[in-house]
This record gives C-alpha cells, sequence and structure tokens, in this order.
C-alpha cells in the first residue's frame, strides 16, 4: 500500500489546478501565442498550438554535437531528455557529457532507453542500470518505445500483447532500481497498436508533429507533447525536437518537486 501511494503522488501532484478537459491544454485560445522557438517548417495546430503551453524542453543525442547549455537554459528550455542507452549494447557516446552539463546548468533533465525487442526486458534494463547512474536522473527514466523500420539490427515487431509485457517488466525494473516510475515515449502508429487503453497510470510522452494529441491520440491523458523535429534552440546547432508540459508553471514546479525524490532512499 505504502509503494501505491508514491506511485499515486506524483500523478496527484500533476493533476492539481488543471480540470478534467484543460489537463492537456492551457486554456489561453482567446491569446495570440507569442512563439517561443523558431522551427524551420512549422506546422498550423489550430487553436491549441503548442506555444500557448508555457514549459518547453528538448529531447537530444549525439547528433546535436556540441552544446552551450547556459545559453538554451537562458532561452527558455525547461527540461531535457537525454538519449542514455539503446537495445542490450549501446550507449550514446555524449550521455555523460550532456547529463553532467545540463544539471550544472540547473536544467531537469531525464535518461531515455531506445527498446529493441530483438533482446529481452531484463537484458535492456541491465544494461541501462549499468549505464547510467542514479545521480544522472533528475526526473524520472524514459522507455523509448516505437517501430524501428530502419534499423539495421531489429525490425521484429511481436504481437501487442509480447510488447505490453516486455515493456512491463522493463519499467518495473528500472522502478524498483531508481524510485521513479518511468515515462513512456511513443509514436501515432506504435501506440495505436499496441498501446491504446493500458498504461493509464503511467505519464506519456507522445509524438505529434502535424496535429494536435487529441486527434492523434484521442483517449490518451498526455504529460509530454513532442510537437516538432525542426525546432531551432539558441545554444543548439541543426534541428532540435522540442516538446512541451501539459499543465502549466505551477503544475510542472510542483510536478518536479515531487518526482525528484528518490522513495527507495
Amino acid at each position: 500500500m505504502r509503494r501505491l501511494l508514491f506511485c499515486v503522488l506524483p500523478l496527484a501532484v500533476l493533476l492539481a489546478g488543471c480540470s478534467s478537459s484543460g489537463y492537456d491544454y492551457i486554456e489561453t485560445a482567446s491569446i495570440k501565442p507569442k512563439t517561443r522557438f523558431k522551427d524551420t517548417d512549422p506546422q498550423d495546430f489550430g487553436a491549441k498550438h503548442p506555444q500557448q503551453n508555457p514549459v518547453h524542453g528538448i529531447d537530444i543525442s549525439k547528433w546535436q554535437g556540441d552544446i552551450d547549455w547556459g545559453t538554451v537554459k537562458n532561452s527558455g528550455v525547461a527540461f531535457a531528455f537525454i538519449k542514455a542507452t539503446e537495445g542490450k549494447d549501446r550507449v550514446d557516446p555524449r550521455f555523460d557529457e550532456y547529463w553532467r552539463e545540463a544539471r550544472a546548468a540547473g536544467i531537469p533533465h531525464a535518461p531515455y532507453h531506445f527498446y529493441y525487442f530483438c533482446s529481452s526486458a531484463d537484458q535492456q534494463a541491465d544494461w541501462f542500470i549499468r549505464n547510467v547512474p542514479k545521480e544522472a536522473m533528475r526526473l524520472p527514466p524514459v522507455l523509448d518505445v516505437e517501430w524501428n523500420a530502419e534499423s539495421k539490427t531489429c525490425r521484429y515487431r511481436p504481437d501487442a500483447e509480447t510488447v505490453r509485457a516486455e515493456m512491463q517488466r522493463f519499467m518495473d525494473r528500472l522502478e524498483a532500481y531508481y524510485g521513479k516510475r518511468p515515462i513512456i515515449y511513443t509514436s501515432v502508429d506504435f501506440h495505436r497498436e499496441n498501446l491504446a487503453g493500458y498504461f493509464r497510470d503511467y505519464h506519456f510522452w507522445v509524438r505529434s508533429v502535424a496535429k494536435h494529441p487529441e486527434v492523434t491520440y484521442s483517449d490518451r491523458r498526455w504529460a509530454f507533447w513532442q510537437y516538432t523535429s525542426t525546432g531551432v534552440i539558441p545554444g543548439i546547432s541543426g534541428p532540435t525536437d522540442i516538446n512541451v508540459f501539459a499543465g502549466s508553471a505551477k503544475n510542472w514546479n510542483n510536478w518536479v518537486a515531487a518526482v525528484s525524490k528518490d522513495r527507495n532512499s
């Protein structure tokens, strides 16, 4: 029971102050949005544009190269999801550098793992735990699940029941070790084929770069929305993924304070 209480707490904190209709949308549609960051290929999301959301962040990997973290923070970036591992035997070569510099700059950050269905959940959890120290994680870890049609090593697509069972095993391992319930990142097709209606007690980070998530994930409450892969972030050369948090700035601060605590300590 004590464990269940702690699992629910971050969700309760996130939802505090958000109405049932406003959880994933800041109700300011009557205000003309001010563009927070430039985008080389901007999309028209209609009234519920991501610029309505006050809290923006990035997700990065080795492809972003050298990063001026002070400039990134001063530009208004509130959080960073940093690629850590992939499958059972790959580490992003800039992971260690990125999380240390993000921490030094005071940017809340979390590592993410790109899941390969050609190796077991335990193999991948072991690899993640071996390469991601607890101090590298202020926000909860992220499980990135999507079909990888361009992979040179693993294009296997198991059935939906197997997908969900492997995900649960992997997330249980990480939660037990790090004391934080993982966030699930996914894409539209993967969610539709495997996740719709499941994992309702987990935060979701959804990719939707052409339409608002209420269209592409109609039955899913989301905590983070990746709305572009062509963003322009001061301090980073080249295109960058940009995301928004679902709630207000107050919701964000409360949530970060709650999830930053290690439940195992």
